[in-house]
């Protein structure tokens, strides 16, 4: 316990009206009652009613009792109450805190306390709840009755269940590869507009495939109370690809499916992980259960692994995550990896991800800041370099990670351990964390995962607090789904990152003659290596012949570009479409970030007007927070509220005219007046001073692009006297980016 405990039964208690269930994101009234116990309150001592870091509820304010979040105090003895809320003014993870100190006054034992959070009574319409289902959303009280400042927890604390909202998105996923006449499953859910599945959908489901696919079933009845459903045993029997798309009962399509690709043979399956993300326990949402039940049932993930912050595991708590990764783990289904995150200051290396093959090894954490027993704190690794000495001889793998802290990899690196850096999470976008490696020279893959906090790991939206992006996935191109064989994957960096979509993709580099494929990094030292003419991403080779590098990408929307990269260098922009094919509509992006540190958040809240010309209509590109809208006014003027932390958001726009008029765009950070006839295929990049990447760009698009699928070939010279470290970043109409790991030819 980080309070005091001291009598906790005589420190008063606290209520909630209503208790009933409340809608994910709406607008609702709370009361919360203290009644103040055996010790009263003295003079200046204080309550306080903390929530989660993870929560996005609305922030409470105390000025304007007409706007959204009116929160009101009151004192029944007619003491002074000073009230004021700070997202940073308790303990972690209950940190968001509304501070209530009693001033000329006290208050004795029956006195109370009221809070109305979202006061209705002068025209507030409430305070928007949190945006994610939780049963338990806690208003925790603390109660410091003796003007020490030293709180007690009451031993019951308020709550009330937060619950998903009606259905307006529908949501399927099917494998990526399978063989000719192997068994897959189509996997379906409803979501509400927060991203939390529902079990409101009523409806009678059809199904469109692309091509004849065996034990799939015509109809589907979907009931209110079901939340997901699994139709397994499917299987096709000729090699294609395939996507199902899914119909009301009037045949309007509701969704279509990510594709899934059937092939005659294939050495190595793609399976989808979310290898990044905490719970309760931690500084996340729902418990450590609900989270591994989630990522198996309704994330529809192959792989997970529990990434609570180090400093916040106690001894209970880690042999609790081993139960339930021990538990939850099943070869060929589901496979859950017990692991924890390395949360070290930045000064000491950043954060870090451990990933064990094995339940049962010392959790080495960077310090006990939240954990009170300290009897193992001899096994603390403070600084990263520690990290990786104390894990030398465990079957792990490490990988780099962007939080709040950043991994510092020119500081410490382990290429052991530490095959691979996570470039995209819930946090935002970070490729100069891969810059970082490729400068120092490191061969890494590059991952993403969600980070999540809000207890939806496979489906992380950011919902309406400061996290900037919908939480990444990993392709993890293994033998089979077992431990090892995803182990030996990370460790040959054979994977794919997205930021959330499931593409297929396929990267491959044909050599003129034999080449050598290294078993391991060779700067490892000696190491078996193998006489190949093809290496796939993540491979390290050395070859002094000319490359034939080979792509395919088939997205799960159309694709928009796809960049060549060797290392640092993009050689080539690839679109699916050729320049005659560009109309009326322009793409307007935002993207960068500010530094890497915490206060990540870039600002694009601005507007575009349009003269001589007009929007015949706009569409929103990565607006995945609700409370930041794109909106149009009129034919000429679009509005939008937006912020980054590395990735982009954006708009598209459909002109009435392809050729005439002038757009300006007006920003905090960039000022452009831009002609129409001068926006083509090209970006036209408006940079800023300072931050990572702040920039807009502005090109066009056909008006309707219908090319999910690029394939292609180029040759590669190779470069003398350093790596080529090749690799493709693919960017999907969507707003979704997939990067391959890079082949790495010496």
């Amino acid at each position: 316990m980080p309070h005091t405990t001291y009598m906790a039964d005589r420190m008063g208690a606290a209520t909630i009206e209503p208790q009933g269930p409340v809608e994910a994101g709406s607008f609702a009234s709370f009361t919360l009652t203290y009644t103040a116990g055996y010790f009263g309150i003295d003079d200046t001592g204080s309550l306080k009613v903390v929530f989660r870091f993870a929560s996005d509820m609305a922030r409470p304010q105390f000025t304007d009792p007409a706007a959204p979040g009116y929160t009101t105090v009151e004192a029944s003895n007619g003491a002074v109450l000073e009230v004021a809320f700070d997202n940073k003014r308790n303990i972690r993870p209950w940190d968001k805190t509304l501070f209530i100190r009693v001033m000329r006054g006290f208050m004795r034992e029956g006195d109370t306390i009221t809070v109305r959070f979202g006061d209705r009574r002068k025209g507030s319409p409430g305070i928007r709840v949190q945006t994610m289902a939780e049963p338990t959303f806690e208003f925790r009280v603390l109660a410091d009755p003796f003007a020490t400042y030293n709180y007690c927890e009451l031993p019951a604390q308020p709550f009330v269940p937060v619950v998903a909202g009606p259905p307006v998105k529908w949501v399927a996923v099917l494998p990526t590869l399978r063989r000719v006449g192997e068994h897959f499953r189509l996997c379906l859910k409803a979501e509400d507009k927060w991203g939390n599945p529902t079990g409101q959908a009523n409806a009678r489901l059809q199904f469109r495939p692309s091509r004849p696919v065996g034990n799939l079933a015509k109809t589907l009845d979907w009931k209110p109370g079901r939340v997901a459903a699994v139709l397994e045993d499917l299987h096709v029997d000729h090699p294609g690809d395939l996507v199902i798309d899914v119909l009301d009962e009037k045949g309007a399509v509701l969704c279509a499916s990510n594709p899934l690709r059937i092939a005659e043979k294939a050495e190595l399956l793609p399976f989808w992980c979310d290898l990044h993300g905490q719970s309760e326990e931690t500084i996340g949402t729902n418990s450590a259960e609900e989270y591994f039940a989630f990522a198996r049932d309704l994330g529809f993930l192959d792989a997970i692994s529990h990434q609570g912050n180090d400093f916040q595991i106690t001894s209970a708590f880690w042999k609790r995550l081993n139960e339930l990764s021990a538990e939850y783990n099943r070869d060929h289904r589901f496979i859950a990896f017990p692991g924890f995150e390395w949360s070290g200051n930045t000064g000491l290396g950043g954060d870090r991800n451990v990933l064990f093959m094995q339940e049962g090894r010392q959790i080495h954490r960077s310090s006990h800041a939240l954990v009170d027993d300290v009897s193992d704190v001899a096994t603390d690794a403070n600084t990263a370099e520690q990290l990786f000495h104390a894990l030398k001889n465990e079957d792990c793998l490490v990988f780099a990670h962007i939080g709040g802290r950043y991994a510092d990899i020119k500081m410490a690196h382990d290429i052991r351990l530490e095959r691979s850096v996570e470039v995209h999470s819930d946090w935002g976008t970070f490729e100069w964390l891969l810059h970082d490696a490729l400068e120092q020279g490191y061969r890494v893959g590059i991952l993403a995962n969600s980070d999540g906090h809000k207890g939806r790991p496979g489906a992380s939206y950011p919902g309406a607090s400061l996290f900037g992006a919908y939480g990444g996935l990993s392709c993890v191109l293994a033998r089979e789904l077992t431990r090892p064989a995803i182990m030996d994957a990370l460790r040959c960096r054979h994977h794919y990152a997205s930021t959330g979509c499931r593409m297929v993709l396929d990267v491959r580099a044909r050599f003129d003659g034999p080449a050598e494929r290294f078993e391991n990094d060779p700067q490892l030292g000696p190491t078996r290596a193998f006489a190949v003419r093809e290496a796939i991403m993540g491979d390290i080779v050395r070859s002094d012949r000319e490359i034939t590098l080979t792509v395919e990408a088939l997205g799960s929307a159309p694709i928009e570009r796809l960049e060549i990269r060797n290392r640092l260098e993009t050689l080539e922009t690839v679109r699916p479409f050729a320049k005659a094919e560009l109309g009326s509509r322009i793409r307007v992006i935002w993207e960068g970030s500010e530094y890497r540190g915490r206060g990540r958040q870039t600002v694009w809240d601005g507007e575009a007007r349009l003269t001589g010309n007009g929007f015949a209509r706009v569409a929103p590109v990565n607006f995945h927070n609700l409370d930041k809208k794109l909106t149009r006014h009129d034919a000429g003027r679009v509005s939008w509220q937006a912020l980054t932390t590395g990735g982009f958001g954006g708009f598209d726009a459909w002109l009435d005219d392809a050729d005439s008029g002038t757009l300006a765009i007006d920003t905090a950070l960039v000022k452009a007046e831009i002609p129409v006839a001068s926006i083509g295929l090209d970006d036209l990049v408006f940079a800023t001073e300072g931050g990572i990447n702040r920039r807009i760009r502005v090109f066009r698009l056909p008006d309707e692009n219908t090319s999910r699928h690029v394939k292609l070939e180029r040759r590669i010279k190779p470069t003398r006297g350093r790596d080529d470290a090749l690799y493709v970043c693919v960017t999907q109409e969507d707003g979704h980016l997939i990067w391959s790991s890079p082949i790495y030819v010496i």
